[in-house]
């Protein structure tokens, strides 16, 4: 059997999935696979009464979480926001894999997205040799959704230019997609619900229209509020990937994650972890995501190109690619951080060195 890259989240997590469904014996909205509480726990993390454990796929606010779910068992669609990092596609994937069974419906968005992607398109040939008819219609991922009674999902909605994003319009807010070249429209069946997710800090948005706006209620996901939060998190997705990639290296040791996420933070807020020293910023948004991708990539050059211990050599090369995005600006900033700060905390030595050599 081909061994796959990246499972679905209903995949990876079908056996939790599948524990939560037979247990669950709250009331569910149609169409729905398990109850909103159900949900919840498959999202936040829970040990069940019959003692199964369910590994939590967000850390953080619980409320955040509640709302997200509440909102999508109404007609109205949720807009995930935040700055990159926040784990916003994250939550969508399990929300979808959890509610519907199925995360796959998504449209990703991009300066070059097309209305067809969210509406419908065409099978050219059969289309130039019958005409328009049902069969040469292609139906895009919401309208496979709309007809299946499922959750879609619509990723940088920002990033789609204004005049596509407002094709949603109709769809949110009439709960149809009309079919001019048919004569016909394709009607939404209970269960269906739209996720959207944006961020407010990268550069070449395109700003949701009011009418569009009104069409969400928007929930918007923070940075981790605590850095043992912010490492807990870390550690998870690094031990996750490093699992599903089968990286032959040891768990990263808790205080080379801590060691990243404290310059992560630092970086972020301007000032130094106990608030006496304050730093510039780079121009990236230093979050959490890129964390992860620091120390994981780490771990692969400890296991194929060490002795599999990751240490402060491996992690320089990944902290100075997320740090100087900008090749002059950013790099003065780094320069700056670890003469004034790297340099002079005890026990970063090795990691000053190592970063000064890259």
């Amino acid at each position: 059997m081909t061994a796959i890259l990246r499972e679905h989240a209903e995949q990876q997590f079908a056996e939790e999935l599948a524990v939560l469904a037979q247990i669950d014996e709250r009331p569910r909205p149609p169409n729905w696979n398990i109850s909103p509480w159900a949900v919840s726990t498959y999202i936040l993390g829970d040990t069940l009464d019959n003692g199964f454990l369910i590994s939590p796929k967000y850390i953080g606010q619980r409320r955040l979480i509640e709302i997200a779910i509440a909102t999508l068992a109404t007609d109205r669609a949720l807009l995930l926001l935040g700055v990159p990092g926040t784990a916003k596609t994250w939550v969508s994937e399990h929300l979808a894999a959890a509610i519907s069974g199925d995360s796959t419906l998504i449209v990703q968005g991009t300066a070059g997205t097309s209305e067809e992607a969210i509406r419908y398109g065409w099978n050219y040939a059969s289309l130039l040799a019958k005409g328009p008819t049902g069969e040469a219609l292609v139906p895009s991922p919401v309208m496979r959704a709309m007809r299946e009674g499922k959750i879609a999902r619509v990723e940088e909605l920002t990033r789609i230019p204004a005049d596509v994003q407002d094709s949603l319009i109709t769809i949110l807010s009439e709960k149809t997609l009309p079919i001019p070249e048919l004569n016909t429209e394709a009607q939404a069946i209970k269960g269906f619900n739209l996720i959207a997710t944006a961020n407010n800090r990268d550069r070449g948005i395109n700003e949701l229209s009011s009418a569009l706006k009104r069409r969400f209620n928007t929930v918007v996901l923070p940075v981790p509020e605590t850095a043992d939060e912010e490492v807990e998190i870390v550690q998870r997705r690094v031990e996750s990937l490093g699992r599903a990639l089968e990286l032959p290296a040891e768990p990263p040791a808790l205080e080379e994650i801590r060691r990243v996420v404290t310059i992560f933070r630092e970086l972020r807020e301007g000032k130094t972890s106990d608030g006496k020293t304050k730093i510039k910023s780079p121009s990236g948004s230093m979050s959490t995501a890129e964390a992860i991708s620091v120390v994981n990539s780490g771990l692969a050059l400890a296991a194929h190109f060490g002795d599999g211990r990751l240490r402060a050599r491996d992690i320089a090369a990944g902290l100075v690619g997320a740090v100087v995005k900008d090749p002059v600006q950013d790099r003065v900033v780094w320069l700056e951080y670890l003469e004034t700060v790297a340099k002079e905390r005890d026990g970063w030595k090795d990691l000053y060195r190592a970063c000064r050599e890259i």
